[in-house]
């Protein structure tokens, strides 16, 4: 029996079709994946199944129900979790879940009297099972990605819906905060609930009961995870398989890239570096010394100091106490000189969404300093190595996302830099440009880039040389990726992360 029944299915947008003459039967009490990359169609099915979007042709049916025309018999049997969460990060987790109640027509006490609180409420229950009781005065905003995923879960889960719907709810969480939340939702929910659960995280496959893989708004997997593969790693394989395969090449821009060469030990080096807020310490005592040529990963849970550390090695934050140096130029003494060696990709890709391609680069060549005379060749060469000449006068906001991430790639590397730092570098993009990506980023290093990278795939941290694991400010591991895995006595690197992290006792 299926709670959902989509029959030949249609959405496009501006002449883009998000959905295309998609049928699919979403079984009941089964945990549904629904894999893609941002853009494969996930966020606005998810909507069309809701009601939230009209199709332009095709048929939905949710628990018996049409979305278009009965939409509100249909809200009150649903839990519907957007991106972001959902929450109001200006009310306490407290109010949040009291003001969900509220528009879910529950009978609960008033936020306002200070009620609600006793043993055995509802708020109570949540607060408990979410482990937010010691947060339940705190401010939405003021918490961690993991802890503002609990609340959304919980927010969400309120009133016992028979069918819940989850947008993307382990985005930008650790491989730790991701499994929790599933194991949250499959203590939480009823036998009869069903779950429908979207992510770009095609290792999060086996976790459900059945993977509904999206490409370009069609379905190119309905099944079993295990049917296609016994394992997640393999499970990427497969896929890449129907998308139509990935071919690596030798990478063009590694090819035509020649960085500033320079004399120095260490190309990045982090000295004693700490930063504190009043009492509390972001990161402390970070000490690490990157080689030419070498990929250096900094892995870590949510608020472990990551990103803390990434911008004081860019000189973006101020250290509380010690220094970075980048090619033997100390950041606080001459930050400017230092970061002139740096390309910099952020993490959503900083682009300007109204300038065209051209123009984007022609901006950053201008920031990173290079002469106007120079610039137009520049340019021109980019354009060529990066294969733009077909989209070099498209708006940036209008390309793909693998082409705004080679977009990002390549401003960051207008200048020549002789080191890279990549926050988060493939968030969101398919998994065939994640492997485009890094045969450019490996190929890079053999010619000498020294290369600072954060990410939130354990298979990517595989391409690292060395890693940092990073927990609540400090480094508690440091190695190839083989000696981590050692360590944990793991076969994979998202084991040894888990274990590793649970092992500090901290």
């Amino acid at each position: 029996m299926n709670t959902v029944t989509i029959t030949n299915l249609t959405k496009t947008f501006n002449n883009l079709t998000a959905i295309d003459n998609l049928s699919l039967g979403i079984e009941k009490g089964k945990i549904t994946g629904l894999i893609g990359a941002d853009g494969a169609g996930k966020t606005t099915l998810i909507r069309l199944i809701i009601g939230l979007l009209l199709p332009d042709s095709g048929n939905v049916e949710v628990l018996g129900l049409n979305p278009f025309t009965q939409k509100p018999e249909l809200v009150s049997k649903i839990g519907y979790m957007p991106q972001k969460f959902g929450l109001y990060e200006d009310l306490t987790v407290i109010e949040n879940l009291k003001l969900y109640a509220d528009l879910k027509g529950i009978n609960a006490p008033s936020p306002l009297a200070g009620e609600g609180r006793g043993e055995g409420s509802i708020f109570d229950k949540m607060l408990e099972f979410t482990s937010l009781a010691p947060f339940q005065d705190r401010l939405a905003g003021a918490l961690s990605g993991g802890m503002k995923q609990k609340l959304g879960l919980a927010c969400t889960l309120l009133g016992t819906p028979e069918f819940l719907l989850l947008d993307e709810p382990s985005v930008g969480v650790d491989p730790i905060s991701r499994r929790d939340l599933m194991k949250m939702v499959r203590e939480m929910i009823t036998p009869e609930t069903t779950v429908l659960w979207s992510t770009a995280y095609l290792d999060e496959a086996h976790s459900f009961d059945t993977a509904v893989v999206l490409d370009r708004g069609k379905v190119i997997y309905n099944g079993k995870p295990h049917d296609l593969a016994s394992t997640p790693q393999e499970f990427e394989e497969k896929v890449i398989e129907l998308m139509g395969g990935y071919k690596k090449e030798p990478s063009k821009i590694a090819q035509n890239y020649t960085p500033i060469d320079y004399n120095s030990e260490c190309s990045v080096e982090a000295d004693n570096l700490e930063k504190k807020y009043g009492n509390f310490y972001a990161v402390k005592n970070n000490s690490f010394c990157i080689k030419r040529g070498e990929i250096f990963g900094l892995l870590g849970p949510n608020g472990a100091g990551k990103s803390t550390s990434f911008k004081m090695m860019c000189g973006l934050t101020k250290p509380t106490s010690g220094t970075a140096r980048i090619m033997g130029i100390d950041i606080l003494k001459n930050p400017a000189k230092a970061r002139s060696n740096l390309g910099y990709m952020a993490q959503k890709f900083s682009l300007y969404g109204q300038l065209t391609v051209r123009q984007n680069l022609q901006f950053f060549a201008a920031a990173y300093g290079i002469n106007l005379l120079d610039r137009k060749k520049r340019v021109d060469e980019i354009i060529e190595v990066f294969d733009f000449k077909n989209v070099q006068n498209q708006k940036s906001e209008d390309l793909p996302l693998g082409f705004k991430q080679r977009l990002s790639l390549a401003c960051a590397l207008i200048h020549n830099p002789p080191i890279l730092f990549l926050d988060e570098p493939t968030s969101g993009v398919d998994v065939i440009a994640r492997r485009e990506f890094w045969n450019h980023i490996t190929s890079l290093a053999k010619k000498g880039v020294t290369i600072l990278v954060t990410t939130h795939f354990m298979d990517e941290a595989e391409f690292c040389d060395r890693i940092s694991l990073f927990y609540k400010g400090e480094a508690i591991a440091v190695g190839t990726p083989d000696e981590l895995k050692q360590k944990a006595h793991a076969s994979t690197m998202e084991d040894a992360f888990i274990t590793l992290i649970k092992e500090s006792g901290k």
